[in-house]
C-alpha cells in the first residue's frame, strides 16, 4: 500500500504511540483522523500540532466507548473523505495493579469497555469505508499482557482484566481478517514494555522499585524497553510491504516472553 494520497483513522493519538503513528502517517502523505478524549492538555497540544500541518486532517473528540459517538465518528469520515484506507486501533485502558491494587467494579468495567470493546465498535463501524476503498489495511495494537498475564516480573504492571483483554483481542484479529477479506489486511502488533506503554514515562513505572524495573529489563532478551520509532517502523511495514499478510500477529517486545533463561552448551554425545 502506498501511504500518500491514503485517508488513515488513528485511535487513541492525543499522545504517546498513537500520537506518533499519526504524524507519520500524515508526514507521510496521508489525509489523518486523530482522536482523542481524557487528556485535555495534551489534546490541546495536539489540536495545535494538526493545524500546523499540511494537509487535510481532523481531530475529533470523542469517547469510543459510545457506539453512537463511534457512528457519529465513521460517518463525519464518510461525508469528508468518502472512504477509510487506513485503520489504527490503538485505544486502550492498561490497569497497573501497582497504580489500582485490588480491583474494583469500576476497574474492571474501564479495561474492558477501552481495551476490548470500544477497538470492537470502531472496526464494525469503519468496516463498510474499509472495504469500500478496496485495499484497506488495519492495525490493532494489543500488548503482550494477552500471553503472559499477571506473571513473572510483569505481574506488577498488568492487571488480570488487561490481560484478559488483550488475549480476546488475538480471537478478534482472526474474525476481523475474515469479515475484511478480500478488500481489508487486518493484522495485530503485540507490544512488549515501551517508554509510554508500560514503561518509563508511564505513572505505573515511577510506581516501582529499582529492583523491579530491572526484573523487567533483564527478563527482556535485548535487555531494554522499547521506542516509539520501532512501533511506528513496524506498522509502516504492516501497511505498506505485508500485503499478503492477514490474520496475522506479530510480537514487537524485545524478547520479553521469551524470557531471560540461557541455553547451555549441549553436552557431549556418544558417537
Amino acid at each position: 500500500m502506498e501511504i500518500n494520497g491514503k485517508t488513515a483513522l488513528v485511535l487513541g493519538a492525543a499522545k504517546g504511540i498513537g500520537k506518533a503513528i499519526g504524524m507519520a502517517l500524515a508526514e507521510a502523505g496521508a489525509s489523518v483522523v486523530f482522536t482523542c478524549f481524557d487528556w485535555p492538555t495534551e489534546s490541546k497540544q495536539l489540536q495545535e500540532e494538526v493545524a500546523a500541518l499540511n494537509g487535510n486532517h481532523l481531530v475529533c473528540k470523542v469517547d469510543l466507548r459510545d457506539p453512537q459517538q463511534v457512528e457519529q465518528l465513521t460517518s463525519q469520515i464518510r461525508d469528508k473523505y468518502t472512504t477509510l484506507d487506513i485503520l489504527i486501533n490503538n485505544i486502550e485502558r492498561g490497569g497497573m495493579p501497582v497504580v489500582h491494587g485490588p480491583y474494583l467494579p469500576e476497574q474492571w468495567d474501564l479495561e474492558m469497555e477501552t481495551t476490548l470493546k470500544a477497538k470492537w465498535w470502531v472496526f464494525h463501524h469503519a468496516l463498510p469505508l474499509l472495504k469500500k476503498s478496496g485495499n484497506g489495511a488495519v492495525v490493532t495494537l494489543s500488548s503482550i499482557a494477552g500471553i503472559v498475564g499477571r506473571s513473572g516480573p510483569a505481574a506488577m504492571i498488568f492487571n488480570d482484566g488487561y490481560a484478559a483483554a488483550n488475549r480476546a483481542i488475538s480471537s478478534f484479529t482472526e474474525t476481523w481478517a475474515r469479515e475484511g477479506a478480500p478488500e481489508v489486511r487486518v493484522n495485530e502488533l503485540m507490544l512488549g514494555i515501551f517508554a509510554t506503554r508500560h514503561g518509563e514515562q508511564t505513572r505505573g513505572w515511577t510506581l516501582l522499585s529499582t529492583e523491579e524495573q530491572r526484573a523487567l529489563t533483564e527478563h527482556t532478551l535485548l535487555k531494554r524497553t522499547g521506542r516509539l520509532d520501532e512501533i511506528v517502523k513496524a506498522v509502516f511495514f504492516l501497511l505498506k510491504d505485508a500485503e499478503y499478510m492477514t490474520g496475522s500477529v506479530i510480537r514487537l517486545d524485545g524478547g520479553y516472553t521469551l524470557g531471560n533463561e540461557t541455553i547451555p552448551a549441549m553436552p557431549p554425545g556418544v558417537v
